[in-house]
Parts: C-alpha cells; structure tokens; sequence
C-alpha cells in the first residue's frame, strides 16, 4: 500500500510540473492578447483603417516623441528622422524612420512598438507603419520606413505629450534549403 500512495504522489506532482511547463509557454501569447486588449504596457494597435473621415481639431496641438532603441544582438543603425512632431487631433500626419544594415549579410528584423501614457493606445492610430511587416536588407543597405498615424480626437486634454517607442529585434537567420 506504501508504494501505491507514494505512486499516486509521484503522478500528481509530475502532472504539476507538467502544467507549470505548458503555462509557462502560454504566458507570453496571454500577455501580448491582454497587452492588446488593454493597451497595458503601452502595446499599440494594429493597422488602423479608414471608414470615414476624421474632423480635424484645430484648436489642440499634441506633441508626439518618437524613440527608437536596439535589442543587445542587434547591429543595424536605427533612428527617427525627426525626433518630435506636433500634431493635431484627428488629422493624419507621416513620419520616417531609417534603418542600415551594417552588417556584412543580408538580416531580416522587426520593430515593436509602445506608446506612453499608456493610456493613450487607444487614441493612437495608425494606418500604415514599417513595424507590420518584417523588414529585410541587404549588407551595407539602407531604408526609409514610413509611419501614417493620427491621434483621435477624442484624446482628454491633459494628454498633450505622447512618447511612441519603437525597440528593433534582429529575427533568426533561417536556413537556404
């Protein structure tokens, strides 16, 4: 009987760890889905699309920052072209940002975005931006990558200044078959 009990014992924990094991995988799609979700973390939205026009604020300036770092394993130049820019609610506004490879190969990578406050996700829009799509160079090559946004108009007047970040990862070589 000693040995059954201890078995039983064995079987619950072992199914434990097994649990701890498959939650721990699934913590990182829950937190992208609740960042989402949220706007937790200052994770912005999707492409945003266009189903009627905006009116355009035009008693409001907000200013936005934009910044830009580098993953450790990362060795592309990465910056904004311009570091801020003033807008206005509800009307559409372009920025670019660049990017070398100096590497001595060709590497993909792709940007990840976060705005604060972060409670200003869910007045950030935007319509087109380089951070959907992987991005691709070749050695020593050079990219304008554009970014379409407009901030809603609804925004509360004490959100003025918004920071959009923009961290670059390097993605995995894959293998030429």
């Amino acid at each position: 009987m000693p040995n059954q009990a201890n078995n039983r014992i064995i079987i619950k924990l072992l199914a434990i760890v097994f649990g701890m094991f498959c939650f721990g995988f699934a913590l990182v799609p829950l937190y992208d889905v609740i960042c989402n979700i949220t706007g937790l973390n200052g994770k912005t939205g999707g492409r945003y699309e266009l189903v009627e026009t905006i009116e355009v604020d035009q008693d409001r300036w907000i200013t936005v920052q934009f910044t830009t770092s580098k993953n450790a394993q990362m060795p592309w130049e990465f910056r904004a072209k311009e570091a801020v820019v003033k807008v206005r609610p509800g009307e559409i506004n372009e920025a670019f940002f660049v990017a070398t490879n100096t590497t001595d190969r060709t590497m993909s990578a792709q940007a990840v975005p976060s705005l604060s406050p972060f409670s200003a996700t869910e007045y950030f829009n935007k319509t087109e931006c380089f951070c959907f799509n992987q991005q691709t160079l070749e050695p020593g090559e050079s990219i304008d990558m554009p970014l379409r946004f407009f901030v809603a108009k609804e925004i509360p007047e004490r959100m003025s200044k918004l920071t959009l970040s923009y961290t670059l990862f390097s993605l995995p070589e894959v293998a030429a078959n």
